[in-house]
């Protein structure tokens, strides 16, 4: 099994199923993989802790298998979730932050419970940038208090992005079959696009939040990062249904699939009317734009109807308005204060984080460990709102949401009768530089952030070794459109390729 890091959850099922293969062997082989590539090797830093009940579980799965057979394509698989998804078992949840580590939370998040329902191994934990990348205005993707710095697996000095970035550069590197990122907005596109892999990530109540460490009720939502479309699908159906604990849930009854495969046309392209969405996504990066004119003229021979341009027509008005991030500041405090108050202590005679304040004057507390290279400005300016409903947190949820979908994205496609949008995921990863911070490039996802609405990032092409991808994008709960999209392009140019792992 040398060649496993390549091969797709049906492969490794095909294995198992021939007995050529067993979880045990498979999760020791990732375990291996990590040792060698994660904690020394290129040292990427991806993963921040693995759990050590791996190897028992995956020898309970392969039992269970033996005796009854497989639960699903899921059965035995290997996965990583972001240290942002709580567990209920001998790992810490703590959003990279080491003011976390005295508490613990009192359940599985419900995807990461489905996760085990399905008969997946949660193999461990991915750093990621320190809560969400929700901390200063100079943040350094990937950074964390407690995780420190992920490395990009293409090339080492440069960036993984957005918060997911460890699931990002873990899967790239083939630590695991596939992992679970979080966005609020960018943080699964992003690192998926600079570390050529397929991110899906769902309308905001498609898949639950209960026991992720949050940033927003209106934005955030969970979604795979993975090495194929289809790998994506097998996960994503995974994670979906109501969920009492989420109350955005509800709104997917109905419109939730628990198999996302059958979507998985490679003639999918044949026919969709697809808008090429220009002002505000291109003309950022000379190589991305090449790129993604390659990228267009595919699928135009693919079948599709190319729209082009097809614009955002509200595309000025949220590049000037501060309305998201408003909405933000508003939400992080109330909602950060709520999942706060479920953490319970590891040891009931020392005191825990309990409030967005407590959480601030850890920090201030801590300097040298959590503040070495940037501060906390937004957690300063989140504490500072009022208490939700506030009249302006309401004005500047409407603004926001109204701009991005019925004024937005819903318009365009309308016009233009589209099934879905595309645009650039992101330009390629930038150098580390703890001077100045990430540079603020947008990508694809702020429109469909705001909305709700979902995205696929497929990898597209490469600049100077770096992967860029293509996003798909559309109204709420059209997973299944956009998956027969980003299927078919896949399909066609087979872009992505595995990291070597540049020193420069």
């Amino acid at each position: 099994m040398s060649d496993f890091p390549e091969m797709s959850i049906v492969e490794l099922q095909n294995s198992m199923a021939a007995d050529e293969l067993t979880a045990v062997q498979l999760v020791q082989a990732y375990l291996d993989r990590i040792e060698a590539v994660d904690r020394s090797g290129p040292t990427i830093n991806s993963v921040i802790e693995l759990n050590p009940e791996a190897l028992d579980i995956a020898a309970a799965l392969d039992a269970e298998r033996a005796a009854s057979g497989p639960r699903g394509p899921l059965h035995g698989i290997p996965v990583l979730l972001k240290d942002n998804i709580d567990t209920a078992d001998q790992m810490q949840t703590t959003a990279g932050s080491l003011a976390l580590l005295s508490s613990h939370p009192a359940q599985d998040a419900t995807v990461a419970a489905r996760l085990r329902q399905a008969g997946a191994v949660i193999l461990g934990k991915t750093n990621l940038s320190e809560w969400a990348n929700f901390r200063s205005t100079r943040s350094v993707s990937g950074w964390s208090g407690r995780g420190r710095q992920t490395l990009n697996p293409y090339r080492l000095p440069f960036n993984p992005c957005g918060s997911s970035s460890g699931s990002g550069a873990a899967i790239a590197a083939n630590l695991a079959a596939v992992a679970l990122g979080t966005e609020t907005d960018g943080s699964i596109v992003c690192p998926s696009s600079v570390c050529g892999l397929v991110g899906i990530k769902p309308t905001v109540g498609l898949t639950s939040r209960a026991g992720v460490i949050p940033i927003s009720h209106t934005q955030d939502t969970v979604g795979p990062m993975t090495r194929t479309v289809a790998d994506a699908a097998i996960v994503l159906g995974a994670l979906t249904g109501v969920d009492w604990r989420d109350p955005a849930t509800v709104g997917s009854n109905g419109r939730f699939h628990t198999d996302y495969t059958p979507f998985l046309d490679p003639n999918g392209l044949r026919g969709a009317r697809i808008g090429v969405a220009r002002e505000g996504f291109w003309g950022h990066n000379e190589g991305t734009d090449g790129v993604m004119e390659t990228a267009v003229s595919a699928l135009r021979e693919a079948g599709a109807i190319i729209i082009d341009p097809a614009d955002i027509p509200t595309m000025t008005q949220m590049r000037e308005d501060n309305a998201e991030f408003e909405v933000l500041l508003y939400e992080f405090k109330a909602d950060l204060n709520a999942y706060l108050a479920t953490r319970v202590a590891n040891d009931p005679d020392q005191p825990i984080v309990r409030t967005l304040a407590d959480l601030i004057a850890f920090n201030t507390a801590h300097a040298e460990a959590e503040m070495p290279h940037f501060a906390q400005e937004i957690l300063e300016m989140a504490q500072a709102k009022a208490e939700l409903p506030a009249p302006h947190y309401l004005a500047m949820l409407d603004q926001s949401q109204r701009r991005a979908a019925s004024e937005g994205i819903d318009a365009v496609m309308a016009q233009y009768q589209l099934d879905a949008l595309v645009a650039p995921s992101r330009v390629p990863a930038w150098r580390i530089d703890f001077v100045n911070g990430d540079p603020h490039v947008p990508g694809s996802s702020g429109p469909a952030a705001r909305a709700g609405y979902p995205l696929i990032t497929v990898p597209a092409g490469f600049v100077d070794d770096l992967p860029v991808g293509l996003t798909f994008m559309g109204r709420a709960y059209s997973e299944p459109t956009l998956i027969k999209l980003a299927f078919a392009f896949e399909q066609l140019t087979q872009a992505r390729r595995p990291p070597r792992f540049l020193t420069e």
